[in-house]
């Protein structure tokens, strides 16, 4: 990889992007006297830029998006996909979880984004939307059959474009044509190379394991079960953002939105201090400098749209007296709604890291010069991606002991309880997709500048450890077919078969990690449950011309990297809020 100083170094590649009139630094720079908003999204990122694109569509309405990050453009690391491991520290958040029993204390980093576009400008790009059942899910949690897959058709549609691999290779064979949008904002595609040669032998492993381990042709055609092709949010060899497919130039020029930024959002207000039986009127923001030395409010005249993410929001709200009543008194904050559930509920995918003996192979990585001139010519070679270009999903068989022990969590047998995406063919990363465990997002004090008490909570519920196991040995059946002789040679652990119970949870807890899915801190629920932050329409519950609109409302976490799916539900979000004008 290219040295720090060398990437600065190729800012003067890319034409400067000059600061247009309605894209504002501070809060210093917008007027006293500007227009009332007609929507206010508190939140630049994944689906905060959807909203805020697709609202200002309509040049009647006065849009204003407020953000705590920079802006994304002209950042070198933010647009060349490989990239991604040079993303610097101002473009995240930099939380660190608190520390868990259930990984012997360990702390972990919560990576997101604090820049415009959110996580989807410094994630690992990866375009997976999960399965029909994590959406059925979704139609159960709200009573609501829209949350369908076959009634999200359109919005799954509509966010995507699909795009050749960097460099125009022929893909045919290798995804679904009809599967995909290919009129729609965030760019998409497969990788430039077609694989590797330890993919080429997983691929032959899954015609010889065909019964377990299938050819899966297209990963987002709802059933994402089997070996598939690496898809990813990336476009013409750059990142495919948010911010870029959503608020480009074109989008910024609009006279009706606002992309106010390097402001953070304190709390949410009432607006009227008259209520009714819909609920408080909350439309109103407070906003500040990162130290608080400026604050202003603004009040959307139709709706106030939260979008602050999976960690954002439940702070937000519990700095404004949503949430649990007793927890809130106790330090101090009045009770403005008493939502229990705020903060809590939240479930991620955990990772674990296995390793692999094997003999010596010939494959040697492009030197980064050479790569790197492959991208500057014309945006192709090793740079246009961040990954491998296979993952395996895989269900852990219906008939193990495992679920003689526990309900199995997963949505439905369209969804995958593990991935193991193929980065390395000596050390391979399992995720566990269909935990039990849950973690919260708390206040660590009544300063909004505080970060919040994170608790990834890993491991508190047994089933996660034996899936785990489970897992393991899943990959183990995978890697022993005849396809990996003379080239995988052994399993060098952990292995639930060869240690200790002991020995064996030491090792995980010892290098477990987050794959970067939180969600769940103001999940929805049916308008007339007593649990939940949302409902159906993804109001907050005991207010009106509030939504929540990011990861945070979804009820579980899907069998999928979340970026797809939060597209799905901001595009959805932008029907609902148009419907009830």
């Amino acid at each position: 990889m290219l040295s720090r100083h060398k990437v600065l170094s190729f800012a003067a590649l890319f034409p400067v992007v000059t600061s247009l009139a309605r894209v504002l630094g501070s809060i210093d720079d917008l007027p006293d006297d500007v227009e009332p908003y007609d929507f206010i999204i508190a939140g630049g990122g994944t689906a905060g830029s959807v909203l805020a694109s697709r609202l200002s569509e309509d040049p009647k309405f006065n849009v204003l998006v407020v953000e705590a990050g920079p802006d994304n453009t002209n950042v070198l690391e933010l647009i060349v996909p490989a990239f991604q491991v040079n993303i610097t520290a101002q473009y995240f958040w930099n939380y660190t979880s608190e520390p868990m029993p259930g990984l012997n204390g360990r702390t972990l980093p919560v990576p997101r984004g604090h820049v415009l576009g959110g996580s989807s400008s410094v994630n690992g790009q990866v375009y997976t939307r999960g399965s029909t059942d994590d959406y059925k899910y979704w139609a159960r949690a709200t009573r609501d059959p829209r949350w369908e897959w076959d009634a999200l058709w359109p919005y799954i549609l509509r966010n995507e474009r699909w795009t050749n691999p960097a460099g125009g290779r022929n893909a045919s064979g290798e995804y679904i044509p009809k599967v995909h949008g290919h009129e729609g904002n965030v760019l998409t595609s497969l990788p430039w190379n077609g694989a590797f040669p330890h993919e080429l032998r997983a691929l032959e492993n899954a015609n010889i394991q065909d019964d377990e381990f299938p050819i899966l042709r297209d990963v987002n055609g709802g059933r994402p079960i089997g070996l598939s092709r690496m898809q990813s949010t990336i476009g013409h060899g750059e990142r495919s953002s948010a911010a870029t497919a959503y608020l480009g130039s074109q989008v910024r020029d609009r006279p009706n939105l606002t992309i106010l930024l390097n402001t953070y959002i304190t709390r949410v207000l009432q607006s009227n201090p008259t209520t009714d039986d819909t609920g408080l009127d909350i439309r109103t923001i407070e906003v500040a400098t990162r130290f608080g030395d400026v604050k202003r409010n603004f009040t959307a005249t139709k709706e106030l749209i939260l979008s602050a993410g999976v960690i954002g929001t439940p702070q937000i709200l519990l700095n404004s007296g949503i949430g649990n009543a007793t927890e809130l008194s106790k330090f101090g904050i009045a009770p403005v709604i008493d939502l229990p559930d705020v903060g809590q509920h939240m479930t991620d995918h955990v990772v674990s890291v296995l390793a692999w003996e094997h003999a010596p192979h010939n494959a040697t990585p492009l030197p980064a010069d050479l790569a790197w001139e492959m991208w500057e010519r014309d945006r192709t070679g090793p740079l246009t991606e961040r990954h491998a270009h296979l993952i395996l999903w895989s269900r852990i068989p219906g008939d193990s002991d495992l679920f003689k022990q526990h309900d199995d969590p997963a949505t439905g047998p369209n969804s995958p309880h593990l991935e193991m995406p193929f980065n390395d063919p000596t050390v391979s990363l399992l995720a566990l997709l269909t935990p039990k465990s849950e973690g919260s997002v708390k206040l660590r004090s009544i300063d909004p500048f505080d970060d919040p008490l994170i608790d990834l909570n890993f491991f508190s519920h047994p089933f996660d450890m034996d899936a785990i196991k489970e897992g393991i040995r899943t990959m183990k059946r995978f890697f022993t077919s005849p396809a990996w002789d003379g080239y995988i040679t052994g399993f060098a652990g952990p292995d639930p078969d060869a240690l200790s119970d002991e020995e064996f949870q030491n090792v995980i807890k010892a290098n477990a990690r987050t794959f970067w899915h939180q969600v769940g801190t103001a999940r929805m629920s049916s308008k007339h449950s007593a649990e939940g932050v949302v409902d159906g329409e993804l109001n907050l519950k005991g207010a009106k011309e509030l939504r929540i609109v990011d990861a945070s409302v979804f009820p579980y976490v899907p069998a999928a990297h979340t970026q797809a799916p939060v597209y799905i539900l901001a595009e959805r979000a932008v029907h609902l809020i148009r419907d009830a004008l």
